[in-house]
Formats: structure tokens, C-alpha cells, sequence
């Protein structure tokens, strides 16, 4: 008998230092909680979200292990419970999210290629893992992400749930609330604004290591395009050539068609892999855009299969050169009629990207020549003798002035596209992996402000080596290639991103709503709401812009 309370005296003395060194209290999703105990920040204290009903909310528990040595580290186990308002309850299924994990950054460094160790090897949360449970070392400091994902039946009123952490056979539970309003946001399928991140399934093959386009390929592929259709997604990104983008990417995009010269000259298209990818998109919820890419690659070379000498050969040709109109314009006219068979040529687009005025005039011409009605994209400069022919046209965040409001006005009475997209040139508003939270925030809301349609950004999931663990690329700034990590795993980016477009709809109700009542008390104090949204302030105040303009839309 004594020696077994001798026993459990000692294994207490044990796990007593390790509950006393542990420090938990809420923090805020505005705030990525620095690697090291000793670098730890003081922020404010959010354990309280207000949401619409159908709105997703996110919070951030911190756990600091303040113990030095390795023996110092803690198992860490949590679980989301419920939330009840009387008996109403929102499922505890509806509340998901882990710990922070740290991933590998730099800082800016526009575009072009630069040397990846030249900042050294800093470390920022980003990677919201589910892994459970986790161990925390002595010293270190890991955010704890919520993402409540309220039903759009939901019962209005204030719902309380809690987060459980059990430490080493220990549990505390740290509550929290979330106000639900009596008003409701659409399903995601239904929102407003047009977002477009181009998506490559060549890096989910790698990373998961399938073969291209095989059962298994699109297996690994569902759970990331329904997170994507879960943003309202509007377009399906397809490849018509090899490499489009050259060697931009780690893993570079393939072609979809299979272009065959045969022997006797005359040529084949196989759009089987294209049928099967726009086919999987669809099903996966998003079906309102098939864009194409690309007529003007980045290297003016074209691969095709040469069925006399059983080889790949290339052709090189550029747009305004007889050649090329000869090879695209047979190409064209395949497509057109194989779109139309298929029941999607008025929603598929010939789509490039930053290409000159000359180019995209030269390639215009022949795709009017040979696929008359064919809907054209671009993303680049602004041209103003191209504009009436771009159906979807996304300006350079720096050129994107030149959409007035009597050009926008006008491209949405003809039922076209206008938006806005960043990359490696601009520092503010971006998602890098060391950009600040709010800055994904902010990047629906500058679309906002500026009467734009959407927005659109060229990496979903062009993924690093290893983008887990380290988000730096030789060409960009860290974290420019991918917003989301291997097997589906959400980012702090990535939640803030999609909180700023929930925000942009919500506007766009309530706007719509004051207006048709002839409420323009309403109307005033939503425009002026949106004066607030002040892109000139973004390098020192997102946090306080996005907050101020949240909570401003749910008091009204």
C-alpha cells in the first residue's frame, strides 16, 4: 500500500511542473503567435465571435509552454465541444481547426528569382494542422485555430461552447461564445463574388504520389477542391497546352489536350482528360467558368505528338505568324464544336495572362476566325482597344485605375467580369505567408471598395519541396505559390480569405436590401461603412480596417 501511494506521489511530482509551466488564454485571429516562448507577444483577448447565420467565424486559443528543456514538453489534446443557445445547439462537428504549426518564411522580394537562405530561416505560424494530440516543447508558443461553421438553420441568439485541452491526463475547459443574428448568408455556390484561384493537379499528384489523372489522382483531389468550392469558387482551371507557364511552378502543368499530328498531315485533338477534369470540377460544385489556358504561353512553343516519327516534336510560332493561326485555328474549331456537344461553350474561356497588346490582338483575331462566340479571359494591363472583347478581364492591382466606375458599370450591364488580382510585385494587401492575417481579410473588401466583381490569384496549390514545412520559392516571396498545404490542411491565410468574402456578401445583402426599401439612411451608412476600406492604410492598419468594418456590417 505505501508503495503504490509512493507510487502516485511520484508520478505527480512529475506531471505538477509540467501543469505549472503550461500557459493558456485566448488570443485573436488578427495575431500569428511567434514560434518562441520568449518572443511572445501581448495581444488582445477575443473569446466572442458574432456571425450570420450560415457565416463560418474563426477564434484562437494560445497555449505557451514556458519550460526551457526538452523534457519541458507537453502532450497536448483538445476537443471542441458544442455549442448551446437553451436548446438550440450547434453541432460540435460544425467547429474544426488544430494548432498553428510554424512553416519557413522570408520577407518581401518582389519578383524574380533570389537566393532562398539569404534572410535565414524564419519561422512563421501559418499551417492550422489537426493533428491531436500535439506536442508542445518547452519554450515554444502554438495558436489553437477554431473555425465555427454556423448552420444556416440555426436559431438566432448567443451559443456557448468550450474548448477542452487535456494535458498529460489533465483537462481545463476554456469557454467561448458565438452571437448568432437573425439574418442569413446564402450557401457558397450562391455568393456574389467571382473568385478564381488557379488550381494544379499536377503537385496533388506529386505530393500524394498517384498516377496523373488515375482513380487514385482524383480521390486525393476531391477534399481540395470541395474546400475550394466551400469559398464559392467560380472557375475550373484547365490546360489546352504543355507548360503554359513554362517552368514557373515546381510542378508544372501538363497539357489536357493531346494534340496528334497524324501522318498524312492533318491533325487530332483528344479532349479526354479535359472532358474528365471539367466533369470531376463540376461535380465538386464548381461549374461557372471553364478557363483555358493558354493561347500565348510564356515560351512561344508548342508541344504536339508526331504520329509519322512516333515522337513529341514542338513547333515554334507566335501570334500574328501564319503558322501559328494555321495551328491554333484547326485546334479551335475542334474545341469550339467539342464545347458545344458537351453543353459548355458559353461558359469556357481562351484565357491569358500578362501577354502585350499586340499579342492578345494577334491570338483575338484568330480565335474569332475559327471559334466565332468563343468568351475570351485575360489577366494583365489594362488594353482599351482589347476591352470589349475580354468577357473576363482582371487588372494588376496596380494598374486596376483604369476601371472607372462608368467601365464597370458598363461591363456588368453586358453581364461581363471585372476583377482584381495581386502577386509577387505587391507587398500590400497579399497572401504571403508571413502577411499579416487581416491582409486576406482585406483582399475581398478592396474589391469592395472598389466596385469590382472579385478576385483572382494564380496559386491555389503550386506547392514548394516540401510546403509544410518550408513556404519559400526561388522565383517569389514565400508562401506566393499556395494558400493551402498538402492533404487539404487550411491556413491562417486561408480562413482570413475567406472571412473577407462572407464580409463582401454580406455588404452586397444589405446594400440590396436598403436600396429596393428606399432606406437611404441604410444606404448612407453603408457607403460610408466603405469609405472606411482605405487600401493607403493597409501597410499599418488592415487590422483595425477589416475589424472595424465587420463589426460595423453585423451592427446593421
Amino acid at each position: 500500500m505505501k508503495r503504490k501511494f509512493f507510487a502516485v506521489m511520484a508520478m505527480l511530482a512529475m506531471l505538477l511542473p509540467v501543469q505549472a509551466q503550461l500557459s493558456v488564454r485566448w488570443g485573436n485571429v488578427d495575431t500569428r503567435y511567434p514560434v518562441n516562448a520568449a518572443d511572445a507577444v501581448s495581444s488582445a483577448a477575443v473569446n466572442e465571435a458574432v456571425a450570420w447565420k450560415g457565416e463560418r467565424v474563426n477564434l484562437q486559443l494560445v497555449v505557451t509552454n514556458k519550460g526551457v528543456a526538452a523534457a519541458d514538453s507537453c502532450t497536448v489534446k483538445y476537443m471542441f465541444s458544442e455549442l448551446k443557445n437553451g436548446k438550440s445547439v450547434i453541432p460540435a462537428t460544425n467547429v474544426v481547426g488544430g494548432f498553428v504549426q510554424p512553416v519557413i518564411t522570408d520577407r518581401f522580394t518582389g519578383c524574380g528569382k533570389h537566393d532562398v537562405d539569404a534572410y535565414g530561416e524564419n519561422y512563421v505560424a501559418d499551417r492550422i494542422t489537426g493533428t491531436n494530440p500535439t506536442v508542445v516543447d518547452g519554450g515554444t508558443v502554438r495558436g489553437l485555430w477554431l473555425t465555427v461553421q454556423v448552420p444556416q438553420d440555426a436559431k438566432a441568439g448567443t451559443y456557448k461552447g468550450c474548448v477542452e485541452l487535456d494535458v498529460n491526463g489533465k483537462a481545463t475547459k476554456y469557454s467561448y461564445t458565438v452571437k448568432v443574428l437573425d439574418r442569413t448568408l446564402p450557401s457558397p455556390a450562391e455568393w456574389a463574388f467571382h473568385l478564381d484561384l488557379w488550381q494544379n493537379p499536377y503537385a496533388i499528384a506529386r505530393v500524394h504520389n498517384v498516377e496523373l489523372w488515375s482513380k487514385e489522382h482524383f480521390d486525393v483531389l476531391r477534399p481540395y477542391m470541395l474546400k475550394l468550392a466551400s469559398a464559392g469558387q467560380k472557375a475550373i482551371t484547365a490546360t489546352l497546352i504543355d507548360r503554359p507557364w513554362d517552368g514557373q511552378t515546381f510542378d508544372p502543368f501538363g497539357s489536357m489536350v493531346t494534340w496528334i499530328k497524324k501522318a498524312d498531315g492533318t491533325w487530332l485533338y483528344d479532349f479526354t482528360i479535359f472532358d474528365r477534369w471539367v466533369e470531376f470540377m463540376m461535380g465538386c460544385g464548381i461549374n461557372k467558368e471553364i478557363t483555358c489556358f493558354s493561347m500565348i504561353p510564356w515560351k512561344l512553343s508548342f508541344r504536339y505528338y508526331d504520329q509519322a516519327t512516333h515522337s513529341h516534336k514542338h513547333i515554334n510560332c507566335a501570334p500574328g505568324d501564319e503558322a501559328y493561326a494555321q495551328f491554333w485555328g484547326g485546334m479551335l474549331s475542334a474545341f469550339a464544336a467539342h464545347l458545344k456537344e458537351k453543353g459548355w461553350f458559353d461558359k469556357t474561356f481562351i484565357s491569358m495572362d500578362e501577354r502585350s497588346l499586340q499579342q492578345m490582338q494577334a491570338a483575338i483575331k484568330v480565335i474569332k476566325d475559327h471559334a466565332p462566340g468563343m468568351k475570351i479571359s485575360m489577366a494583365g494591363n489594362y488594353h482599351a482597344e482589347i476591352e470589349a472583347d475580354i468577357f473576363d478581364y482582371c487588372l494588376d492591382i496596380f494598374a486596376y485605375d483604369a476601371y472607372t466606375p462608368e467601365l464597370i458599370a458598363k461591363r456588368r450591364a453586358q453581364g461581363k467580369v471585372s476583377t482584381y488580382y495581386t502577386c509577387c510585385s505587391a507587398e500590400y494587401p497579399n497572401l504571403f505567408t508571413f502577411s499579416a492575417p487581416a491582409d486576406a481579410e482585406f483582399i475581398a473588401l478592396e474589391a469592395l471598395a472598389k466596385d469590382l466583381d472579385g478576385y483572382l490569384r494564380w496559386a491555389y496549390n503550386s506547392w514548394t519541396i516540401v510546403p509544410e514545412k518550408d513556404s519559400r520559392f526561388t522565383a517569389w516571396p514565400a508562401g506566393d505559390t499556395y494558400v493551402i498545404y498538402p492533404f487539404s490542411i487550411s491556413s491562417v491565410r486561408w480562413e482570413r480569405l475567406v472571412q473577407g468574402i462572407q464580409q463582401f456578401e454580406k455588404y452586397k445583402i444589405l446594400l440590396a436590401e436598403a436600396e429596393a426599401k428606399g432606406n437611404t439612411s441604410r444606404v448612407k451608412a453603408l457607403k460610408k461603412l466603405l469609405k472606411s476600406v482605405d487600401i493607403k492604410k493597409i501597410s499599418t492598419d488592415s487590422e483595425k480596417i477589416v475589424n472595424g468594418f465587420r463589426n460595423g456590417l453585423n451592427k446593421m
